[in-house]
């Protein structure tokens, strides 16, 4: 059995008291915590309003920091968002656009946030899915990672040890994946709790296979859905361990020195032609795999009591941000030859500074495109996302424009009424476009267990000559 963590708001209540005086503690960084989900859907989270999955610990982080109601990622699948949360970095700026397979992996030369926090005197951990190359080279270690405790693939068994490694030796014990990276990332804190780390606890839940624990599924038994009841499963086992990981944060008096991000790595993956999980991703159409809101959009949370006060944050913002962030909160100089494409968003979430972080957010995915701004987005996506065929490449869409505010379900295009509205946001693409490079690899090597990739063209050159268009 696994005895839930207590509610993160119970644990606050404790030790709230204690915030201002441990404020700076006996180390004068912060920790910084990044928890990344594996294909949520946007709907399935208590604070976006689901009701049938109880996701406590996630809502009570959601009430005591901010919320994001416009919180994306770079990209719609797994690997391309990671390379740009690490980075900090467009992943198409550096060739990273799909999920890598065999030799491919994030580029020897693009550095990580782990790289960075580590020379400034950070332990650097990761617990979970790496999924950026499975190269002696690429290993996390290699990538500024001191610990890492996890799997170097897309997806993995829940139960299975094979491949399950603790640096880069093999472990010989495993009973459920959600719960050993709760532990992990919990023995990580405690661990490191006399000087500042970075910790990337990566879950892989929850992306299939449908894993579940007994005593979990016998607790969603009135779920008549057989995929839906395991997928309640393993959000809760995911829920569950971020409260034991948030609570260990509370337990070694870290909490007001400690900066926790939440985000899912894509939107659920609910279109055929997609392995999809059970996910839900009301009110926004689409799934993962395309450039849709229900692809991009994901639940995208940010707490650090005593410096961000609770809120909802309603700007657009990008996990690219999130890099950012975090640098500028540990102190590093951010250099300009660095690239980095994110906001430190901490002048906003304080109050300091207002309006919106960004001008423009974008995206390329293949043929599929899109970019925001404002209330507007232009976008190219999938066409199974229409046709709900699935199965075969069925190329994308023509543009198409639509109002976020007003139609967050991207179902009124306004592309032929407002045709100024369109060569405007298209010729600003085209000129973040010109920046990008070609995609290192093709689209159709998955890595992840989910099959060929649609709307991926099929040739290098192919694929090259259209995405420098």
């Amino acid at each position: 059995m696994h005895p839930p963590a207590r509610p993160l708001i119970a644990a606050a209540a404790l030790l709230a008291g204690s915030f201002a005086s441990a404020a700076a503690g006996t180390v004068s960084k912060p920790n910084l915590l990044f928890i990344v989900g594996d294909d949520m859907g946007y709907a399935d989270v208590g604070f976006h309003g689901c009701k049938d999955i109880p996701t406590p610990h996630l809502d009570a982080l959601a009430a005591s920091g901010m919320r994001f109601t416009n919180g994306y990622v770079s990209g719609p699948y797994c690997s391309p968002t990671r390379a740009g949360l690490l980075t900090g970095r467009y992943q198409t700026r550096f060739g990273h656009e799909f999920n890598p397979a065999g030799t491919n992996g994030l580029p020897l030369g693009e550095k990580t946030i782990a790289d960075r926090l580590k020379a400034a005197g950070y332990a650097t951990g990761l617990v979970g899915k790496w999924h950026l190359g499975a190269q002696p080279a690429m290993h996390p270690q290699q990538r500024g990672f001191s610990e890492f405790f996890g799997f170097l693939g897309g997806a993995h068994s829940y139960f299975n040890v094979a491949g399950m490694l603790r640096g880069t030796e093999q472990i010989q014990e495993l009973d459920y994946t959600t719960d050993a990276f709760g532990r992990e990332a919990c023995a990580f804190i405690e661990r490191h709790r006399e000087h500042p780390w970075f910790l990337y606890l990566a879950f892989n839940a929850v992306h299939t296979p449908m894993d579940a624990t007994s005593d979990r599924l016998k607790k969603f038994a009135a779920i008549e859905d057989p995929r839906r009841r395991s997928y309640a499963a393993m959000m809760s086992a995911m829920d569950d361990a971020i409260g034991r990981v948030i609570e260990r944060v509370a337990a070694t008096g870290q909490t007001a020195r400690t900066l926790v991000i939440f985000i899912s790595d894509n939107g659920g993956p609910t279109m055929p032609g997609v392995t999809v999980n059970a996910s839900r991703n009301t009110p926004l159409r689409g799934s993962k795999r395309t450039t849709l809101e229900g692809g991009i959009r994901v639940p995208y949370l940010v707490a650090w009591p005593g410096r961000i006060k609770p809120g909802v944050f309603a700007q657009p913002a990008i996990q690219l941000d999130l890099t950012r962030t975090a640098l500028a909160a540990a102190g590093v100089a951010i250099a300009p030859e660095w690239k980095l494409d994110g906001v430190d968003l901490m002048p906003y979430l304080t109050g300091t500074q207002s309006g919106s972080p960004h001008d423009a957010l974008f995206w390329r995915f293949g043929e599929q495109m899109a970019i925001r701004v404002g209330d507007y987005k232009l976008v190219r996506y999938d066409k199974n996302a229409d046709t709900l065929t699935g199965g075969r490449n069925q190329g994308v869409t023509a543009t198409k424009l639509y109002n976020l505010r007003d139609d967050v379900g991207e179902s009124r295009d306004l592309a032929e009424a407002m045709p100024d509205k369109v060569k405007d946001l298209e010729a600003r693409w085209r000129a973040w476009n010109a920046a990008n490079v070609a995609p290192l690899w093709g689209g159709g090597g998955g890595g992840d267990n989910d099959g060929p990739e649609p709307g991926a063209a099929k040739g290098e050159k192919r694929k090259a000559k259209k995405n420098r268009g």
